[in-house]
């Protein structure tokens, strides 16, 4: 019972070491972030519009891929069905 106390003991302290570690690190993105946006004054409109073009594509084709995967499975499921 002891040696799985102490395994238990080790696990917990590793896992508790993990969650601190990536709060600290998050932590710091924020800030180098936030460092960032107090550096840059100005927002051009033009990289807004950009960026945004480029997730509507991004999120366009996921949702094609997305479409053509349940269609497949679909077909696939009825055609055994069928056998």
């Amino acid at each position: 019972m002891c040696a799985t106390h102490f395994a238990t003991t080790r696990y917990l302290k590793s896992i508790k070491f993990l969650i601190e570690y990536s709060l600290m690190s998050t932590h710091y993105k924020l800030d180098d972030q936030a460092q960032k946006f107090n550096s840059q004054s100005k927002v051009k409109l033009t990289d807004l519009l950009s960026r945004i073009n480029k997730e509507k594509k991004i999120e366009r084709n996921r949702n094609l891929a997305l479409s053509v995967a349940a269609v497949s499975a679909v077909t696939v499921f009825g055609i055994i069905l069928s056998l």
